[in-house]
């Protein structure tokens, strides 16, 4: 089933793109990301629960690709109910950015037993998010340097004068966010995973 919903959506989001070049550098850590778990899913598989957001995840990227973050029809609509300055989607991309990564890292450290006190785990794996994020503001920029013409679908600033720092503030949030309300069934399900 999840590789249907995944496909059926990557498959959505390529017909006839806002912009191609955009498309392609939005969707490709979704279609980087499926064949990591491809390869590794014989010898390291995830817990459900990290399956799952995964997938959101992938989702949210692909929709992003079809639009571009800065026209999102949804997001067009809010901006417009609300009277908000920009199309906001891209902040929930920024904030997935922080929520699902930070379960993955989280994982790999419990189950591959590099850190063992808690505090720590939340610590690096908060930490790990962060750096991610920063990376992928650097990507953007360097993206930006390199094709003027994609430069502003790709990045998404609409304007506004922060957005860098406010993206990684909501990677972080979504990181935060993500241990306080999910580590419990995240943990129940990382042990049932040391039992099979």
């Amino acid at each position: 089933m999840w590789i249907t919903i995944y496909l059926t959506f990557l498959i959505w989001s390529g017909i006839n793109p806002k912009d191609t070049l955009t498309w392609l550098l939005e969707v490709s850590p979704a279609i980087i990301g499926a064949a990591i778990m491809a390869f590794t899913y014989n010898s390291f598989r995830l817990t459900p629960l990290v399956y799952f957001l995964i997938l959101i995840h992938c989702i949210i990227l692909m929709i992003g690709g079809h639009y571009t973050y800065a026209e999102v029809p949804l997001f067009d609509q809010l901006r417009e109910t609300f009277d908000l300055a920009r199309n906001n989607y891209d902040k929930v991309g920024h904030f997935v950015q922080g929520f699902v990564p930070v379960l993955i890292t989280r994982e790999i450290i419990i189950r591959k037993n590099i850190i063992s006190d808690r505090f720590w785990q939340s610590f690096f794996a908060v930490s790990f998010c962060l750096a991610f994020s920063a990376f992928y503001e650097l990507i953007e920029w360097w993206v930006a340097l390199i094709s003027e013409e994609a430069a502003e679908a790709f990045l998404g600033t609409q304007g506004y004068t922060w957005d860098t720092q406010s993206d990684m503030g909501w990677a972080l949030f979504g990181a935060v966010l993500a241990l306080l309300l999910l580590s419990k069934i995240h943990d129940q399900q990382i042990n049932k995973l040391k039992h099979i």
